[in-house]
């Protein structure tokens, strides 16, 4: 029997993102998720009102009551501040862990300041299955390495991947030039692979989330990490098909 995933991160009042997104994909590839909440937000779609963080005390007996009967893999997103980053970090267990490093939110407001992105870097990044970046977070990770992502982003992915990651997935997403969207995945033995989908003409909230947490969802299943990208990119491709019809229908009243 496949073990829950343990899903560690932010919660979006709005439902739109965050954990409510998460559990849901992960319920959607058939599995149970437990849950620690690190921040509270008070958001809508358009900006983030207000945000919280549990104390560090509830943090911690959150990830231990989901560690006592055991987890198949964790999901991280948004992690608040670097303290609660160690947190994470120090009681990690021995499972695929897939890392979205939710740095800021989708209205631009910051939820992770430097030192945190520091311990990102320092304290998960070494015991990350696959980091799963979008092209800003990329660009951000990137300069707190040192580097100019604006040169190419092979100098940062090698760069994160020598950090201890097993592998990196950019997700090209923000990329509205491409006809595309584009996501590649790099590991540290051989080619990076491309996976390509329509770019449809609307933006949805929370596809990071759903993406990161579905891909978790099948590596806790046992899938190798090419296949688990493939069926996490076919929920979210799924969700953006259904959304589409929504808006036809709405336009056809």
């Amino acid at each position: 029997m496949t073990r829950p995933v343990l899903l560690i991160g932010g919660m979006d009042s709005s439902g739109g993102a965050g954990l409510a997104r998460d559990l849901l994909a992960v319920h959607d590839a058939g599995l149970t998720a437990h849950m620690a909440v690190t921040i509270v937000t008070a958001q809508t779609d358009r900006a983030v009102l207000a945000v919280e963080p549990v104390s560090p005390t509830v943090l911690i007996a959150q990830i231990d009551a989901a560690l006592e009967d055991g987890v198949g893999a964790v999901k991280i997103g948004a992690m608040g501040n670097a303290a609660f980053v160690r947190i994470v970090a120090a009681r990690l267990p021995d499972v695929p862990v897939v890392l979205d490093p939710v740095l800021c939110s989708s209205s631009g407001h910051t939820l992770l300041e430097p030192a945190g992105i520091r311990a990102l870097l320092e304290d998960i990044l070494p015991h990350t299955t696959v980091l799963t970046p979008n092209l800003p977070e990329l660009a951000t990770l990137g300069t707190a390495l040192g580097f100019d992502v604006s040169a190419g982003q092979g100098d940062v992915v090698a760069a994160l991947l020598a950090q201890g990651c097993q592998s990196v997935l950019v997700k090209g997403g923000h990329d509205h030039q491409a006809p595309s969207a584009t996501d590649i995945l790099y590991q540290r033995d051989g080619l990076p692979l491309s996976f390509g989908s329509v770019r449809y003409p609307f933006d949805l909230r929370g596809t990071g989330c759903q993406l990161a947490s579905g891909l978790a969802a099948g590596l806790a299943q046992g899938n190798f990490i090419p296949q688990a990208v493939r069926a996490a990119r076919a929920g979210l491709e799924d969700r953006f098909r259904m959304e589409q019809a929504r808006l036809s229908r709405a336009c056809s009243v």
